[in-house]
């Protein structure tokens, strides 16, 4: 087992990323718990996974990523619960003290919540951690382009969704 401060250290210093990219994946905060939880007790369990690992927040976005899919996968019901997940509301904003932003921050949230799972995680790894798409490709294990691809997808259809109520608060 690592070190109690070295998991104390990983935990410190990624875990609020990692439970925010969960979460804006998962659409579920048991779910993004429970695959948290797995993460770091793998670590527990299995220090040498970071042996030789340059860039620790990458790292463990592409286990979190894996973990994710693999839950999905081992309920079998990953379309059947993206749509009512994605139906549900969630705060992923700190509450606006205007009642216009708060609407936007509102109508953000269900739009992010409609885009595919695949989508909506290059967004909040874009968007929220800042990465490149090489850095994105690497954390998902997809290509570039791949990453780009759906990038531009999901700011098309988020583009798309809020273009009226931007609109509206002009």
């Amino acid at each position: 087992m690592p070190a109690d401060t070295e998991l104390e250290r990983l935990y410190d210093g990624h875990a609020q990323a990692l439970f925010a990219f969960l979460l804006n994946f998962t659409r579920n905060e048991t779910d993004t718990r429970d695959v948290l939880q797995e993460i770091f007790l793998k670590l527990a369990r299995q220090p040498a996974l970071l042996d030789g690992v340059r860039d620790e927040r990458a790292f463990l976005i592409r286990l979190a990523h894996n973990a994710a899919i693999d839950l999905m996968r081992r309920r079998g019901t990953r379309q059947k619960n993206y749509d009512q997940l994605a139906a549900e509301s969630f705060q992923l904003f700190e509450p606006a003290a205007s009642p216009d932003e708060q609407a936007f921050r509102d109508a953000l949230t269900t739009a992010l919540g409609e885009l595919p799972p695949d989508q909506r995680a290059v967004a909040h790894l874009k968007l929220w951690e800042g990465l490149t798409f090489e850095e994105i490709a690497d954390r998902l294990g997809l290509s570039q382009n791949t990453a780009a691809s759906r990038y531009r997808y999901a700011v098309d259809k988020l583009r798309e969704r809020l273009r009226p109520i931007y609109e509206e608060l002009k």
